[in-house]
């Protein structure tokens, strides 16, 4: 496999290398042999070609090759100098060499970010704006980049244990329209002859394929004017969607997948917080900040939650009354109350929720796999029966 290493090493500055080894680790002990520090690696391979030269600003990339330049004893504008002149994208670069400006001008340094929201979110300017304080620019990154894998590591397992189901469904979905928009029409014409003769079902099935075959473009137009009006409608009100997945989450049948997805979206709340206590963000200002990662009933709750504790209220207490602790936060929170270790506390429950949101997923997708199977072979089945039933009938009827 090849790498692309970006590399520092005394006296020659940031360097950019192509490497073949077998691994991310071997070919960096390789580099390191050589007296090159390690920046940043990633796998190349044929593909990458025909990818977009300037893609989107990455923070995760950004923010590791910073904090291995400061460690290795460079200065901030020293670093973010070496990042730019080993910076192929022009976008990428201009952006960099406008922070070594403004830094010059002699701004701080989360004020300089602060002038470019697109790139640098609120929880990413919290952080350095804290580290400024300390003056430990590194530790704030380095902070920053274990909550990113932590957060991308739970993603990453949520995401592949759905992927195979909604491969199963798309594949299953797409044999169903075909049967049904297809194979259904023609047979629908070879049984014109058989009039009353048919089983209910196989009729009903029958008609629709004759519809399809005679009103099949104007259907298809209206599902897809149906499908834009819809979309356009929801695209109107930002929160149309969410609202609409809020009164599905509501209902019974969906209630497991609702508490699965609280969990979800606490666990995200409690690693933030851990995240902004660790890096010196006082508790009640850290809270306000994380509280748009909750959806609308949990914000209502935080801020009744927020009150209480402006108030003298225990933060325990408060989350545990607003239903934003769950049995096992709330312990941690009390515990962390009398240690005077919040942040971790909260890291510690944010990991718990993690590692049950992950095991909940793939259990789901253990079950949810082969019924989904069998649900979709079943329904094709059905629909091959109903078309071969009369002619099981009349081979009966000639025996």
């Amino acid at each position: 496999m090849r790498f692309e290493i970006t590399a520092y090493r005394h006296g020659e500055g940031v360097t950019a290398l192509q490497v073949e080894a077998a691994s991310a680790e071997e070919a960096g002990n390789n580099i390191g042999d050589q007296g090159f520090e390690v920046v940043s690696i990633r796998q190349t391979g044929r593909w990458n070609k025909f990818q977009r030269k300037d893609r989107s600003f990455d923070l995760l990339l950004f923010s590791q090759e910073l904090r291995s330049l400061l460690d290795a004893g460079l200065s901030l504008i020293e670093s973010l100098g070496a990042l730019s002149r080993k910076e192929t994208a022009d976008e990428k670069r201009r952006l960099i060499e406008a922070l070594i400006r403004r830094l010059r001008e002699g701004k701080s340094f989360s004020a300089v970010l602060r002038e470019f929201p697109a790139e640098f979110p609120p929880l990413y300017l919290a952080l350095t704006a804290a580290s400024e304080q300390t003056g430990d620019l590194g530790s704030a990154m380095a902070r920053f980049i274990e909550y990113r894998g932590r957060m991308d590591a739970i993603k990453k397992r949520v995401i592949s244990a759905a992927i195979y189901p909604a491969l199963l469904l798309g594949v299953g979905g797409c044999v169903i329209l075909f049967l049904m928009t297809y194979v259904v029409p023609r047979f629908s014409r070879v049984y014109e002859d058989f009039g009353s003769n048919l089983p209910f079902m196989s009729k009903l099935l029958l008609q629709w394929g004759a519809l399809i075959e005679s009103h099949g473009l104007q259907i298809l137009v209206a599902l897809m004017v149906l499908g834009i009006a819809v979309v356009a409608f929801f695209k109107r009100k930002r929160t149309g969607w969410r609202s609409l997945l809020r009164r599905l989450l509501n209902s019974k049948a969906l209630a497991p997948v609702r508490v699965r997805t609280q969990t979800y979206t606490l666990a995200r709340f409690y690693r933030t917080l851990g995240l902004l206590l660790h890096g010196g963000i006082p508790a009640v200002t850290a809270l306000g900040m994380a509280r748009e990662l909750l959806d609308e009933e949990m914000q209502v709750a935080l801020d009744r939650a927020l009150i209480e504790i402006r108030g003298g209220v225990a933060l325990s207490e408060a989350m545990e009354r607003g239903r934003l602790a769950p049995p096992v936060a709330s312990d941690l929170l009390r515990i962390g109350e009398k240690t005077g270790d919040m942040g971790e506390k909260m890291t510690r429950i944010a990991d718990f929720y993690d590692e049950e949101t992950a095991r909940w997923a793939d259990w789901f997708a253990r079950l949810f796999e082969p019924l989904l199977m069998l649900t979709i072979g079943l329904f094709i089945a059905f629909i091959v029966v109903l078309l071969y039933m009369p002619i099981f009938e009349l081979a009966g009827s000639v025996q």
